[in-house]
């Protein structure tokens, strides 16, 4: 599997890969979140080269998980907007903070804490099953090959339905 044929892949995960699997582009997505807007200030807070920043924006841009939004017009200046399809790796990133808090955080704590404005309670990402409701953990799942498959095939426990060990 080549990294620039990921998005060919027959693999939802690698073919997300191919668009949000870059550290640069992981942070560039935790500042949208953080309502960072302006290239300016993504290279200012992210302490990134200017070509990687371009780069990953017109990666993000191209994928419609951004779009630019004119801010001013003379001279003419955009603006990075999280689109629908940016917005729904929410609670990716919050997966990915929660572990990084978890397991990557001093004993001091974590950096940043997330609030709902609606309790005001600090939240934490939760997954649970959208049928039922049971708390999801990779021992409590099994996978099967879907209609999007086309030729792909699992390692021979995971396609006789053993769980995750």
């Amino acid at each position: 599997m080549r990294w620039e044929e990921l998005d060919r892949e027959p693999c939802s995960l690698a073919r997300s890969l191919s668009i949000v699997g870059d550290r640069w582009t992981l942070l560039v997505l935790r500042e949208c979140f953080l309502r960072v807007r302006r290239f300016e200030e993504f290279e200012q807070r992210l302490g990134i080269a200017r070509h990687v920043l371009a780069d990953r924006l017109k990666k993000l841009t191209d994928a419609d998980v951004l779009t630019k939004v004119p801010y001013q017009e003379r001279p003419r200046r955009e603006e990075y907007r999280l689109t629908e399809k940016g917005l729904d790796l929410y609670p990716v990133m919050l997966s990915l903070l929660d572990w990084g808090d978890k397991w990557m955080s001093g004993a001091e704590g974590p950096p940043v804490i997330r609030r709902h404005k609606a309790c005001g309670q600090v939240v934490h990402a939760v997954h649970t099953c959208s049928e039922c409701g049971e708390p999801l953990d990779a021992r409590s799942m099994t996978v099967e090959l879907g209609p999007g498959a086309k030729g792909a095939e699992l390692p021979s426990e995971t396609a006789e339905g053993s769980s995750a060990k």
